[in-house]
């Protein structure tokens, strides 16, 4: 799998494209800031053509070149609905003061197709497939996309705002919990294997094994499920 990846603009949101290989179909994950140059320099590199952009949650820093993207490449985007008023009312997820204005009064626009996750669903895209769960507590719409492990595909997940390394998503922004991301750290992330790969919304690659051993906000928590064997 051909996963290439930087960070846009200057919030350094991780911006992703995803292929089976080079020359082949894609999608991009999470087009934040001035994001477009990045992406169009991948896909001259690698000879790829995109068919679906991934949101993994509507803070402006993750959506922000969404409409253009997908305007140019003529392709849908996937978003989960708890969250898609974000794509055209970002100050909506920022604790901004009376009279404020987003960034001089910025105005966003959705894609023409936008299409809505839901928990637990299966997109087949590009020849991959990206398993979606929803994953609550930096947004209510927050999801992450993860990779089943194949014979020539290692287990991935793209975790957003969800899990960086070292650290979890922020939750004092509006829409945020602090109770609801430790369920969904416990419940989406813990009970994955520990060598499955986090490629996070910000920052360095990690692993769930990493994490699990020296994420302080991990620490205590109890997966989700319980053991399904043993005593």
């Amino acid at each position: 799998m051909l996963v290439a990846g930087f960070p846009a603009g200057s919030f350094a949101a991780n911006c992703f494209v995803v292929a089976p290989a080079a020359g082949e179909e894609c999608v991009i994950i999470d087009p934040g800031q001035d994001a477009e140059a990045g992406i169009d320099n991948i896909l001259r590199e690698h000879r790829l053509k995109p068919v679906a952009v991934l949101l993994t949650h509507g803070h402006i820093d993750h959506v922000w070149s969404v409409a253009p993207v997908c305007g140019a490449k003529d392709v849908p985007a996937y978003i989960h609905p708890e969250d898609r008023d974000l794509l055209t009312d970002p100050a909506k997820g920022l604790s901004l003061g009376a009279g404020q204005q987003l960034f001089g009064g910025l105005e966003l626009t959705e894609p023409d197709d936008v299409q809505e996750l839901a928990d637990g669903a299966t997109l087949e895209l590009a020849g991959l497939s990206f398993i979606v769960d929803h994953a609550p507590g930096h947004t209510p719409g927050s999801v992450t996309f993860r990779t089943p492990k194949t014979q020539e595909i290692p287990d991935v997940m793209f975790s957003g705002d969800l899990l960086f390394a070292g650290s979890i998503g922020r939750t004092d922004l509006p829409g945020g919990s602090y109770e609801q991301i430790l369920a969904s750290l416990a419940r989406v992330c813990l009970t994955l294997p520990d060598e499955t790969a986090v490629l996070p919304g910000h920052g360095e690659q990690t692993t769930i094994g990493r994490e699990r051993a020296t994420n302080p906000f991990l620490s205590e928590l109890i997966p989700a499920d319980g053991p399904n064997k043993g005593f």
